[in-house]
């Protein structure tokens, strides 16, 4: 395998494992209820309020929010249907650099972008909306965790196109 088709591999490889992994996270955004109830019971029978009072406290809040929000307000959640729509239109932007990447490599910095603004917006959000600095934490994570694969496919994007340039340049007559 060549050093070309070995780079476009591992570069579609980390793609598709981003890809997947955004689908997932938004379309984990349309049952927030019923998720909201099965992981409260799995939490329960795990004996986790014993061990951690402050996660079930704050899991039961939200759950009781979500319901309340479900049985009383339910266009409060259409947001979130937007939110795991926003994740799938994403997830179908990152086509692009599969098929060219270096064409495409904007997708992937945008994605980077992207990445590094959840954690100032889960910084100012998050207080505001009245969310644990634990929670803000994890929800920081997702741009932490989701910026390393984007970083090895730019990094990868970048080897491929020096290749794909080098011969090129050899044709150039020196200024």
């Amino acid at each position: 395998m060549s050093d070309r088709a070995a780079l476009l591999k591992g570069i579609r490889a980390w793609l598709v494992l981003f890809v997947v992994c955004l689908v997932l996270s938004g379309a984990t955004a349309f049952p927030l209820v019923h998720e909201l109830r099965w992981t409260e019971d799995v939490l329960r029978s795990l004996s986790v309020p014993h061990y951690l009072p402050t996660l079930m406290d704050w899991i039961v809040q939200v759950r009781q929010g979500l319901d309340t929000a479900d049985t009383d307000y339910p266009f409060l959640l259409y947001g979130t249907d937007w939110l795991a729509f926003a994740h799938l239109v994403i997830a179908v932007a990152f086509y692009g650099p599969y098929r060219d990447p270096v064409r495409n490599i904007w997708v992937v910095e945008f994605g980077m972008i992207a990445c590094a603004g959840i954690v100032p917006l889960a910084l100012i959000c998050g207080p505001i909306r009245g969310i644990p600095f634990w929670w803000t934490v994890i929800d920081m994570s997702f741009g932490v965790i989701g910026i390393v694969p984007l970083y090895v496919v730019r990094k990868k994007i970048k080897r491929l196109e020096a290749l794909t340039l080098a011969p090129n340049t050899a044709l150039t007559p020196a200024a």
